[in-house]
């Protein structure tokens, strides 16, 4: 089957590990001190290894590749686990401190994994611990973020997800600088965020990615009236560009006190 997975430039790749360790589904091993995808069964395509790898040798890639098979990745896991559970007997046994071995099993964080989200008309709870900490009124917010993660270096650029989708590419200060925004910009859309200026990359490829592999309705690009936000517009505006489709568009701008400039 045609699919997404990821791929590793080994030339790229410095066989830190970081990337094996942070694969939920144990799809990597270093070999001869490269990462390489060894189990393509047991790849889900998400992309967990992604925000690890500190020389950018993974990417995503569409091709021809066996399918995601999630039983097998839990044998695995099950098998895993009873082997460590051996091994530490064992260790205990011979008097050896296992201490370091199970600390060093590490999987990553599992911050980045994907997840659709779905909010309750009654979600949303203001408030640290208390609710005296935020102005309230009658009905409580309700968080409009569709899916997770949100970061646009994060998301894979194919997935169901997009199919029929609103997109908001929004920089990341604006939902600090606009009171509003999950009521205005973020319900009913599915959200983008980035900063250029600190993640110091063009996300045109990625976006590009995102709009010509999926079935995108529009797309909402929301920035603050700062000089480096131009970045992240530029990204957006090339990524539709570039992608060969002619989908409806527009650019929003927040003002630094959190108004809106132009609509």
């Amino acid at each position: 089957m045609v699919r997404q997975i990821i791929h590793i430039d080994e030339e790229k790749c410095n066989g830190c590990g970081l990337c094996a360790n942070a694969c939920h589904e144990g799809a990597i091993d270093i070999v001869n001190g490269k990462a390489k995808l060894v189990r393509e069964n047991f790849c889900d395509g998400f992309g967990d290894c992604l925000p690890g790898c500190p020389t950018g040798a993974i990417t995503f890639e569409v091709r021809e590749a066996p399918a995601y098979d999630e039983e097998a990745v839990k044998t695995a896991k099950t098998d895993q686990v009873n082997d460590l559970d051996q091994s530490s007997r064992n260790a205990c046994s011979d008097n050896i401190d296992t201490h370091d071995m199970n600390h060093s099993q590490g999987h990553g964080c599992p911050g980045s994994r994907f997840k659709m989200l779905s909010q309750a008309p009654d979600a949303g709870n203001y408030g640290m611990g208390t609710q005296q900490s935020f102005p309230m009124t009658n009905s409580k917010p309700i968080s409009r973020l569709m899916q997770w993660p949100c970061q646009i270096k994060l998301l894979p650029p194919v997935g169901d997800f997009y199919n029929g989708a609103r997109l908001l590419i929004a920089a990341d200060c604006t939902a600090y600088a606009y009171a509003n925004m999950h009521e205005d910009f973020m319900k009913g859309r599915v959200t983008l965020i980035g900063c250029p200026k600190l993640d110091d990359i063009d996300y045109t490829d990625k976006l590009r990615e995102i709009i010509k592999n999926n079935d995108i309705k529009d797309v909402t690009i929301v920035r603050m009236e700062v000089p480096c936000c131009g970045g992240l517009q530029r990204a957006a505006e090339n990524a539709l560009r570039e992608s060969g489709k002619f989908i409806p568009w527009q650019v929003v701008t927040i003002s630094r006190d959190g108004n809106i400039i132009n609509e």
